[in-house]
């Protein structure tokens, strides 16, 4: 049961791999720009491994929305919820909000999710965090976008991606 206006946004590697010691395996300027352009003016649910991973948060100009299992969690400026639940409550009547993670929370959220905002990076990475497996044939492919980037030598692409029907 996918919920209109939810979206996931994520750089993911070859093999799934998001993330490292609670920090980005990479850093692309272009997707860090593309990811503040998409999600500004719109609530951004994230676990609380997430949130402490910001250099700086809450992140300015979005609802800050954390998922944790301790209610008594207080972070300066955003709001919490305890269940998957709760946080769909949270953004009812908004045109659009955003998993921006880490992996239990997409895990989580992944079956509620209309569109997929992907970076895909063609490149493998030591990893203890990974994005749940994408069934590419349940989604249609909005836009896509072919890039290299010198400083880090490798391709990636930026999809937008749609559940089907």
């Amino acid at each position: 049961m996918t919920s209109k206006n939810l979206s996931m946004i994520v750089a993911m590697a070859d093999n799934n791999a998001i993330g490292n010691n609670n920090g980005l395996l990479f850093h692309l300027s272009g997707d860090l720009k593309r990811f503040k352009a998409i999600t500004t003016g719109h609530p951004i649910i994230m676990g609380k491994k997430t949130l402490l991973s910001l250099p700086k948060w809450p992140l300015p100009n979005r609802r800050n929305i954390v998922l944790t299992h301790n209610r008594d969690n207080k972070f300066m400026g955003c709001e919490i919820v305890t269940s998957v639940k709760e946080a769909l409550e949270l953004i009812k009547g908004e045109s659009e909000a955003f998993i921006i993670g880490g992996g239990s929370v997409y895990r989580e959220f992944y079956p509620y999710v209309n569109k997929l905002y992907l970076t895909r990076v063609y490149k493998s990475f030591e990893s203890d965090t990974f994005f749940p497996e994408i069934d590419f044939d349940e989604w249609k492919e909005l836009q896509r976008e072919d890039l290299h980037d010198d400083k880090n030598d490798f391709d990636y692409a930026y999809l937008n991606l749609e559940r089907k029907k």
